[in-house]
């Protein structure tokens, strides 16, 4: 859904500002880039639409277990265990 870096920031941002501040933010961070990659002389390379979860993994992790916690659930985060080829 989200598969560009760009399009992933949009609800991020409209969910704490609003909508009208999140396309002015996504346009300026157009507008930024457009104005950085002739000056490094490169090309433009996105990150990809998960690249602010991989980026903030105990952020998203928090955020997920508060989510889960307001209607009033117990939440325990453990790491799951690397799975092991059969033999």
């Amino acid at each position: 859904m989200r598969s560009t870096s760009l399009a992933a920031q949009f609800p991020r941002i409209a969910a704490r500002r609003g909508k009208q501040r999140a396309i002015v933010a996504v346009g300026h961070r157009i507008l930024v880039r457009s104005d950085h990659l002739p000056a490094e002389e490169r090309e433009y390379a996105d990150l990809g639409g998960n690249s602010f979860d991989e980026r903030e993994r105990a952020l998203v992790r928090r955020r997920l277990v508060r989510r889960l916690e307001h209607p009033g659930l117990q939440v325990a985060v453990e790491p799951t265990q690397a799975l092991t080829p059969a033999a």
